[in-house]
């Protein structure tokens, strides 16, 4: 068994069935060192997506969000709209049952998983490169990357949306539940973690009073801390 292998198989537990996976061997639990790299998590709203890109243009790195649904779609061999569908939501058995059945093109919540976490441990094995979402920082824990939350309040977050996306506040507001509430299913289901808990996380941002500037100054000065010999 590779170590690629080793470290892309957890236990996920589910209402309605276990999702079959192996167990990382005892030998194997220790940190790997690779090159830097961070992952970053987000609120709904909170800025984590400007921020990411700006952590991402000052060091140098690729930017892992959007793309990561190609790379993912690629390595299952569909297309980009199916991943798309699935991508940091909620799935249950019964759906992927009676799709299964109605669309041969359908990609299952075992497989997609598993290419999914595939991609982003060989993007975090490579480095240099920011992965935003997607429970990065649960996938690649074991490879010692910098891993930061961006979080503000509901109401500031709702503020935010209707200000810089054009909505109504209540829009925002309605979007901001939808969202918070699919990225907390995505970690729990896949990880069985609360995404919300902040020892996970080697740095938690709130950007109630931070521009997306400054509150990437705060992530470049922990990278340099956790990365003192890296060099562009």
């Amino acid at each position: 068994m590779g170590l690629l292998d080793d470290l892309i198989t957890r236990q996920v537990k589910r209402k309605e069935f276990l999702l079959a996976e192996k167990v990382i061997p005892e030998q194997n639990t220790r940190k790997i060192t690779v090159k830097p790299f961070i992952t970053i998590s987000r609120e709904a709203g909170s800025g984590g997506k400007p921020i990411a890109k700006a952590v991402a243009k000052k060091l140098k790195f690729k930017l892992y969000d959007h793309r990561l649904i190609k790379m993912t779609a690629e390595k299952a061999k569909t297309r980009d709209a199916l991943i798309a569908s699935l991508d940091e939501r909620d799935r249950s058995f019964v759906e992927d049952l009676v799709h299964s059945f109605l669309n041969p093109e359908y990609v299952s919540e075992t497989e997609y998983t598993k290419n999914l976490f595939e991609v982003i441990l060989s993007l975090a094995r490579k480095g240099n490169c920011v992965i935003l979402g997607r429970g990065g920082n649960f996938i690649t824990n074991q490879f010692g990357g910098l891993h930061v939350r961006i979080v503000a309040p509901f109401l500031v977050r709702a503020g935010y949306t209707a200000q810089y996306e054009g909505y109504t506040i209540y829009e925002a507001r309605e979007r901001m539940k939808k969202y918070d509430h699919e990225r907390k299913e995505f970690i729990k289901q896949y990880f069985g973690k609360d995404a919300s808990n902040a020892n996970y996380y080697d740095l938690v941002i709130n950007t109630t009073y931070l521009q997306v500037k400054e509150a990437t100054e705060i992530i470049l000065h922990a990278f340099k801390q956790k990365f003192p010999d890296w060099k562009k």
